[in-house]
C-alpha cells in the first residue's frame, strides 16, 4: 500500500530532525569508489539515520508507483534497482554495530527500530500500485525482448512480491504486517539474549591444576582471557565461545571443569530468567504457522523451501535422512573406540562416554591410532599465514592480488583491510575487510558480509566492499594466533563466501555475488574448504610458529589418513541441529515447548546420547534471530553435496589446481550471482546434476542402495536469498 498522509508526514518530521551532519546519510566518500565512514560514526546517529532513510526511499518507492507512463523494465525494475541506496548504506554500518560492537545503546535502538523496519519493508511490498507495475512488466510480450538477465530480475521482483503477500486482500496484508513485526521484535530478543550469555558467562580457571591437560597456547589464551575480564588472581578463563570451549573440551583433563564448560556454552538461552529463550521460540514458530497459512503454504516449512533448489521440504528430508543413519551407526564405533580406550587408562566399569568428554577421549583415540595430535598441528597453524595461504589460493584459482591497504577508516582497530586486484590487468576488483578476534559485544560464530554489491547499472561499474568476521581468541601481543585445523577450515570456508563476492560479474545489485538460494548459497564456501589440505598450501604457508619450518610430510600424511576420523560425530551434530529445524517448522500450528520438542525427536531419531545438537534450540541463531536459515539449516548439507562433486572435477581433471576446471568454476558458479538458475549453473560446469558418491566416499561412509540428488527433478526458477 501506499503511504497515507500522516506515514508521509511521519516521514518528513524525521527528515527534519536527522542532523544535517550525520555521516551515516552522507554518500560513501574517498578511495575506491567510496568507503564507510567507520570514524565518524556515533551510536546516537543510527535512528535518525534510518528513519530519514527510510522516508527517502519511500519518496523513490511512491515516484516509481505512481509513474503516469505505461510500467516498462526501466521506469519500474531498474529504477527500483537504483532506489534504496542511501538506506542500503545506512543498513550496512547500523548491521555492523549490531553484529560486532552491540552494547547497551545499540540494543536499545534494535529492539526500537527492528519492528519498524518490518513495517517499512511491508510498506513497500503491500504496495498495490508498485506491485502492478511490477506485474505488468512480468506479463508484459515485450518481456521476451529483455536480455536473459533483465527477465530474471523481472521475475525475481514478481515472485519476491507474492511471495510477500502482495496478492493478498487488505485484512490478510495489514495481520501479515503485524506478524513481521512481531517476529522482527522477536528474532532481536532471541539474539540479544544469546549474546547476552555469552558475554557475561565465563568459565574461571582458579588454579594451575585447572589449567590440566592443556596445550601452552590455550594456557596463554585463557590467562589473556582472565587479564581482561580483570579476573584478579584468576590462573584463566574460558570464555563462552566456540573457539574457546571447543579446544578446553579437547584437552582438559579436569572432567568436573568440561561439564561445566559444556553446559555453560550449550546451555545458552536455556538457563531460565531474563536470557531465556524458550518462550520467545514458541512465539516465533506460532507467527511462522499463522503467515504460511495466510499466505497459501501447509507450514512455514513449504513457504521457505518453495524457491530453492530442494523444492520441498520432502526432497531436504529425503537427503538428511539418508546421511543420517550411516552418520549414527559410525558414532557408535566412535563411542565404543573411546569407551574402550577410557578403560583401559584405568576408567570404572560402569564408566560412560558423556557429551563433554566426547572431544576429549576422540583426541585421545586419534592420537593413539593415528599417532595424530591436533595441538602439534596447530603449532603450524598460524592465522596470518593462512590468511596469506587463502590469497594465494585465490590468486591461482580467480587470478586474485591481495594487497593490504591503510587508507581507509575502520571500525575497530582489529579490523585490516586489503585492496583485491586482477593479477594480469592490475584493475581493481574491490575491497576484504577481516575482523578476525572475539571481543565483547560481537555474535559468536564466523561470517560474511557484502558492505557494497558488484554491479553496472546505467554503464558505471561498482566494485563490491566485502568482509570475513571470526572469532579467534586472539593471543599475547606480538606472538602469532594459532588456531586449529577445524578453525582453518572455518576459515577458507568464509573467504569461499568473500570470493564468491568478489568474483561477480553482473550487471544488477539484487542479483549480484552472493544473492543466491539459501540451499546454493554455501556450495562456494563449502567447496573452497578442498583448498586448505592441497600440498601447496601446506608446504608454502602451513610453517612452524617458532622454527618456520614447512609441517613435515609424515604429519601431513597422517592428517589424511585420519581425515575421514570422527565424521561420525562432526555429521550427526550437524544434522540433529537441521532434522530439528526442519521438523519444528513441519509441525504447523501446534504449539511447541522448544525443550521437550528438542529432547522428544531427538529421542524419536535415535540421537546418540553422547552428542549434543551442534546448534541447541535457544541458541540456534541461525534460525531464530531471523528467517535467514529457518528450515532451512539443511542448506550446509545440500551444498556440501554440490561442493564434493565439483571437486571431483578438479581430480578427475589435472588435480587442484587445473586451470581449465577453474575457469568454469569461475565462468559458471562464481561470477553468475544469479543471474542463471543454479541447476542450470552447476550442469553448465559440471556436465551433469550432482550426484552424492564424492560427499559418502569424503566422509567414509558407505553408499545405499537408494541414492538422493541434490538437484531438482526439472530446473526451477528460484528467488534469491542471502545469509552467510
Amino acid at each position: 500500500m501506499t503511504p497515507t498522509p500522516s506515514q508521509a508526514q511521519t516521514a518528513s518530521a524525521a527528515t527534519a530532525t536527522a542532523p544535517a551532519n550525520n555521516p551515516l546519510l552522507a554518500a560513501w566518500a574517498g578511495p575506491y569508489g567510496g568507503v564507510p565512514a567507520f570514524d565518524k560514526v556515533q551510536v546516537n546517529q543510527f535512528k535518525p539515520a534510518l528513519e530519514a532513510a527510510m522516508a527517502e526511499n519511500l519518496r523513490e518507492i511512491d515516484a516509481i508507483a505512481n509513474n503516469k507512463q505505461a510500467a516498462t523494465f526501466e521506469n519500474t525494475i531498474a529504477a527500483l534497482e537504483r532506489a534504496g541506496q542511501r538506506l542500503d548504506e545506512v543498513r550496512t554500518v547500523y548491521g555492523i554495530w549490531s553484529g560486532t560492537l552491540s552494547t547497551p545503546e545499540v540494543q536499545a535502538i534494535e529492539r526500537e527500530m527492528s519492528p519498524r523496519m518490518a513495517a517499512f519493508s511491508d510498506q513497500i511490498n503491500q504496495n498495490e500500485p508498485l506491485f502492478r507495475r511490477i506485474e505488468a512488466v512480468y506479463n508484459s510480450p515485450e518481456k521476451k525482448k529483455l536480455t536473459p538477465e533483465q527477465q530474471r530480475l523481472s521475475w525475481l521482483y514478481y515472485n519476491n512480491f507474492v511471495r510477500s503477500g502482495a496478492k493478498l486482500d487488505a485484512k490478510a496484508k495489514s495481520r501479515l504486517s503485524e506478524i513481521n513485526q512481531q517476529l522482527a521484535g522477536l528474532f532481536t530478543k532471541f539474539s540479544q539474549n544469546v549474546l547476552a550469555d555469552e558475554t557475561d558467562s565465563v568459565l574461571v580457571l582458579s588454579t594451575a591444576a585447572d589449567m590440566a591437560g592443556l596445550p601452552t597456547s590455550l594456557r596463554n589464551d585463557a590467562a589473556t582471557a582472565a587479564t581482561s575480564r580483570k579476573l584478579g588472581g584468576a590462573a584463566g578463563a574460558i570464555t563462552n565461545t566456540r573457539s574457546s570451549i571447543e579446544p578446553f573440551l579437547t584437552y582438559s583433563d579436569q572432567r568436573k571443569l568440561r561439564e561445566k564448560a559444556w553446559r555453560m556454552y550449550y546451555n545458552r538461552g536455556d538457563n531460565g530468567g531474563a536470557h531465556d529463550n524458550n518462550a520467545i521460540i514458541t512465539d516465533i514458530l506460532q507467527l511462522r504457522a499463522e503467515r504460511a497459512k495466510l499466505l497459501g503454504y501447509k507450514t512455514h516449512a513449504h513457504w521457505r523451501l518453495d524457491n530453492t533448489m530442494a523444492k520441498t521440504p520432502e526432497a531436504a528430508m529425503e537427503l538428511m535422512e539418508q546421511v543420517w543413519t550411516p552418520a549414527v551407526a559410525r558414532v557408535k564405533e566412535e563411542v565404543a573406540d573411546m569407551q574402550a580406550l577410557a578403560r583401559k587408562e584405568g576408567a570404572g566399569a560402569d564408566f560412560k562416554i558423556e557429551p563433554w568428554d566426547y572431544r576429549y577421549y576422540a583426541e585421545k583415540v586419534r592420537k593413539a591410532r593415528y599417532d595424530l595430535d591436533q595441538n602439534e598441528v596447530k603449532q603450524y597453524l598460524q592465522l596470518d599465514k593462512m590468511r596469506e595461504g587463502m590469497f594465494w589460493v585465490a590468486g591461482e584459482l580467480f587470478n586474485f592480488n591481495f594487497s593490504p591497504i591503510t587508507n581507509v577508516p575502520v571500525y575497530h582497530p582489529d579490523v585490516k583491510v586489503w585492496e583485491v586486484k586482477d593479477k594480469t590487468t592490475g584493475q581493481h576488483v574491490g575491497l576484504w575487510y577481516f575482523d578476525p578476534y572475539a571481543r565483547p559485544g560481537k555474535r559468536s560464530g564466523a561470517w560474511m558480509n557484502a558492505y557494497r554489491k558488484q554491479e553496472r547499472m546505467d554503464g558505471k561499474p561498482v566494485t563490491t566492499i566485502v568482509s570475513n568476521n571470526s572469532n579467534f581468541v586472539k593471543g599475547k601481543e606480538g606472538e602469532p594466533t594459532l588456531i586449529s585445523w577445524t578453525d582453518a577450515t572455518t576459515l577458507f570456508h568464509e573467504f569461499g563466501h568473500a570470493l564468491h563476492g568478489l568474483s561477480s560479474n553482473v550487471t544488477y545489485p539484487s542479483l549480484s555475488g552472493t544473492s543466491v538460494v539459501r540451499d546454493y548459497v554455501e556450495f562456494p564456501s563449502q567447496v573452497l574448504e578442498n583448498w586448505l589440505p592441497t600440498p601447496q598450501v601446506l608446504q608454502k604457508f602451513a610453517v612452524h610458529y617458532q622454527t618456520g619450518k614447512p609441517i613435515p610430510q609424515a604429519l601431513v600424511d597422517r592428517i589424511e589418513k585420519a581425515s575421514t576420523f570422527n565424521e561420525g560425530f562432526a555429521t550427526t551434530e550437524f544434522l540433529a541441529s537441521a532434522l530439528i529445524d526442519m521438523k519444528l517448522h513441519l509441525a504447523g500450528d501446534q504449539k511447541i515447548d522448544a525443550d521437550k520438542f528438542e529432547r522428544e525427536t531427538l529421542a524419536q531419531l535415535g540421537m546418540p546420547r553422547e552428542i549434543v545438537m551442534r546448534h541447541r534450540t535457544p541458541q540456534f541463531s541461525h534460525v531464530f534471530s531471523s528467517d535467514g536459515y529457518s528450515a532451512g539449516y539443511y542448506s550446509y548439507l545440500w551444498s556440501v553435496v554440490l561442493a564434493a562433486d565439483a571437486y571431483s572435477a578438479f581430480t578427475e581433471a589435472g588435480g587442484p589446481y587445473d586451470k581449465a576446471v577453474g575457469q568454469r568454476l569461475t565462468k559458471h558458479i562464481f561470477s553468475v550471482g544469479n543471474t542463471v538458475d543454479p541447476a542450470e549453473a552447476y550442469r553448465k560446469f559440471r556436465g551433469r546434476d550432482p550426484k552424492i558418491d564424492a560427499l559418502m566416499k569424503e566422509r567414509g561412509f558407505p553408499m545405499t542402495a537408494k541414492k538422493a540428488s541434490a538437484a531438482p527433478a526439472k530446473p526451477v526458477k528460484k528467488a534469491a536469498g542471502k545469509k552467510s
